[in-house]
């Protein structure tokens, strides 16, 4: 089914009603843009993050892992330069008393990208082009300011002996802030890469589609160092962009067709950046950034280094010297690979009655790989069914369902993108055999109980 034919409305009531993702605080009447991730959207999270840590550090020798504080000095903050520089672009509608990104509305209305233009450039654009307020068609805007991204808040539990403090606004300060740690404990040789999956948290003007852009979120970044006098860093940047591109379709599961490559011109790259590619997915709302690889040079180590006044070079023994090294950081949002992820997997087959909403996850992602459906809920059937339960679940993720009937159980597991559903009936009392379901093609093949595992473990091999 064509992405574009997927309504976010369609996406976002099928995640309520599933146990995906619901509304934050919803029983207070909701916080805007923030959501809670339900029994399967969580499993899904941590299928898509067991994958990543997988993939990128426990296959790569070459890789490390990190899990740092939230919390950090401020200086890490404004050393960075995310307290003077952090912000985006904001007006007011005068008239309806709305708040908008500036940059979102004029790209929408006007198709043109402001991105390192003044805010008095950006206000000369808004006028010329007679851009309107989204929400009331109005043309009266305040002039455009720079609004701070990073959430502070206060240290301390004494009024007046409180100290400003930031949630952090990536993970990436807390891996270059440790180099100097990880070097010493872990012994690793450049070039080499430090893993970290966390939250972040971002004071957004505008947030929207659904998970999105949120206020809070989890990221899954690597910086990786390398010495730029012995390591080609285009030929570092390709490699690791291919490991990207294998992450998100072998593990994820997304559609080549709906991924595509966008390279930032020179002109629009973030200051530390000398080239950033993102890899954008074709969500219901249109291409969208999913992940960025940048070149962030020595920036990051170089400031940290001169701000906190240590040593964050990497000695080099054989040529007896100490090099700064370079960095490139693929990043990855969890939240919007598992929005992607869903929305790449939802089908719908056949019209009316006989209408089938299937979600097409391979056998990473699903939140259930295998349910145990006995026939109906007899005693005589559940007695049988219960002890394949048990001993499925130490090998794959088991779902055990035996209310209403079997069509509409296979329906249910169908809409939340199970595998494998194994139906127990009358006939597995005698022959101890069961009827195994294959998803896609609904395929049904008869298997004896003795085999189950064996047999399941060769299809999600």
């Amino acid at each position: 089914m064509d992405n574009n034919k997927k309504s976010m409305e369609t996406i976002v009531n099928l995640c309520k009603g599933r146990g995906f993702v619901y509304p934050g605080s919803e029983i207070y009447g909701g916080l805007a843009n923030t959501w809670d991730y339900g029994p399967l959207g969580s499993q899904m999270k941590m299928n898509l993050k067991a994958e990543w840590w997988k993939f990128f550090v426990q296959k790569r020798p070459d890789m490390v892992g990190l899990d740092s504080a939230i919390f950090m000095n401020p200086k890490v903050w404004e050393a960075s330069g995310h307290v003077a520089n952090f912000s985006d672009p904001l007006v007011d509608c005068k008239s309806c008393k709305s708040r908008h990104r500036a940059d979102h509305i004029i790209e929408a209305q006007a198709d043109i990208d402001v991105e390192g233009k003044t805010t008095q450039e950006i206000d000369e654009i808004i006028a010329s082009k007679g851009v309107k307020c989204p929400k009331c068609g109005e043309k009266n805007f305040t002039p455009v300011r720079k609004f701070n991204l990073l959430f502070e808040t206060l240290l301390g539990v004494i009024e007046g002996d409180k100290s400003s403090i930031y949630l952090r606004g990536e993970t990436a300060q807390g891996i270059f802030v440790n180099f100097k740690n990880i070097l010493q404990s872990s012994r690793k040789k450049l070039p080499f890469g430090v893993c970290q999956i966390g939250k972040a948290f971002r004071n957004e003007i505008t947030p929207g589609n659904f998970t999105f852009r949120t206020l809070e979120f989890e990221q899954a970044e690597i910086e990786y160092f390398f010495n730029p006098a012995k390591q080609d860093w285009e030929k570092l940047f390709d490699e690791l962009l291919g490991s990207m591109k294998e992450f998100l379709t072998t593990r994820l599961g997304l559609k080549d067709e709906n991924l595509r490559e966008l390279e930032h011109a020179k002109e629009k790259l973030s200051h530390y950046s000398k080239k950033t590619v993102d890899f954008e997915f074709n969500y219901p709302f249109g291409f969208k950034e999913l992940t960025g690889c940048a070149y962030r040079t020595d920036f990051d180590l170089a400031t940290h280094s001169k701000a906190s006044g240590q040593d964050l070079t990497y000695y080099e023994q054989e040529a007896n010297e100490h090099v700064a090294p370079h960095v490139i950081e693929p990043s990855f949002g969890v939240d919007r690979m598992i929005l992607a992820t869903i929305v790449d997997a939802y089908d719908e087959e056949g019209e009316g009655e006989e209408k089938r909403t299937v979600l097409r996850f391979n056998k990473y992602m699903a939140p259930y790989q295998v349910a145990v459906l006995p026939l109906s809920k007899k005693d005589e059937l559940s007695v049988v069914a219960q002890p394949i339960f048990n001993t499925l679940l130490d090998s794959f993720r088991v779902d055990y369902d035996e209310t209403q009937s079997i069509g509409k159980r296979y329906r249910r597991q169908d809409e939340i993108g199970t595998l494998y559903c194994i139906t127990v009936d009358f006939d597995s009392i005698n022959d101890h055999m069961v009827t195994v379901r294959e998803r896609d093609s609904m395929k049904q093949e008869r298997v004896p109980i003795a085999e189950l595992v064996s047999y399941l473990g060769k299809l999600l091999a």
